[in-house]
């Protein structure tokens, strides 16, 4: 079987892309040369790849394996490339990083920092949520995750960076904004608003309710940290944030931090990677930063 580097990085282009014409653009050449290569690939591989329904590629098993066994050599190639220009004394290349969205409070600062240090190093920086980072891991698409629940189930390289506190939050106009202190169950008639099932806020807190026997009446489920800032915000319940949603405030935007017993509750960032994965010499200079950013 004889694939070239090019016709690899060409079919992963079509795989991620799902058009033969976006990938040809991604990979510089014209769509008649593209339709070729990939005609050559599916040769070679003696099965076929992908099938094309109402003008969207889609990967057969076979185009699947494949895609991920170009993305391991492409990706273990980048190793060795950056290995030969650390040896050489040079530091160039790539870093591709995934963060949860609440991440996204913190993060870009940090990735500014190691831009400066090492200028000539680009970095893709992919900001989901936690399901779409588990799933871009499980895919090895990155570097390095960062999140504050990383799966149970995977075999991890976990590395803590930093503490996330998670707190509960009101309208600045609400009457709980002023109380020195409170208990939980003392908010049994709030109405509460949450972020979605599966997000890592909401596994961080909802442990903690169960933990404690509490039940909260769920007003809302929503997707974003903005948008339960600003239900809080209208008067539409207390909500659940980590605290770097506040960039690490206690009061912004028509919401306060309010004090309850047991609160904030205790909650991690994680830098996390497969075990089986070999972390470029970039992958581990970019730790090495997160490490001294937070430690500084």
């Amino acid at each position: 079987m004889n694939i070239s580097f090019r016709q690899m990085k060409l079919f992963l282009a079509l795989a991620d892309t799902g058009s033969v014409t976006a990938a040809a653009r991604a990979c510089h050449v014209t769509q008649p040369t593209a339709s070729m290569q990939l005609k050559e690939v599916t040769q070679a591989v003696g099965l076929p790849l992908y099938e094309v329904i109402s003008k969207k590629v889609y990967l057969t098993d076979a185009g699947l394996a494949l895609a991920q066994t170009a993305r391991d050599i492409l990706r273990s190639w980048e190793v060795f490339e950056q290995s030969m220009d650390a040896t050489k004394g040079m530091t160039r290349g790539k870093l591709k990083v995934a963060v949860v969205s609440t991440a996204k409070y913190f993060m870009p600062r940090m990735i500014g920092g190691f831009c400066k240090k090492y200028p000539h190093i680009d970095v893709s920086l992919e900001i989901l949520n936690r399901d779409g980072v588990v799933a871009r891991m499980r895919d090895n698409l990155d570097d390095l995750y960062i999140m504050s629940q990383p799966p149970p189930d995977r075999d991890l390289v976990d590395e803590v960076l930093m503490v996330n506190p998670v707190v509960l939050i009101a309208s600045t106009r609400d009457p709980l904004a002023k109380k020195l202190s409170q208990s939980l169950a003392s908010l049994s008639a709030q109405r509460f608003i949450l972020r979605e099932k599966g997000s890592g806020t909401r596994m961080c807190v909802d442990q903690y309710f169960k933990k404690h026997k509490f039940s909260p009446d769920i007003r809302m489920e929503l997707g974003s940290n903005e948008a339960i800032k600003e239900a809080v915000a209208g008067g539409l319940g207390i909500g659940v944030v980590s605290q770097h949603a506040l960039h690490g405030l206690t009061k912004e935007h028509g919401v306060t931090v309010i004090n309850v017993k047991g609160f904030p509750v205790v909650s991690y960032w994680h830098m996390v990677h497969p075990a089986q994965k070999k972390l470029s010499p970039i992958a581990h200079a970019f730790k090495k930063h997160l490490i001294s950013s937070v430690s500084g």
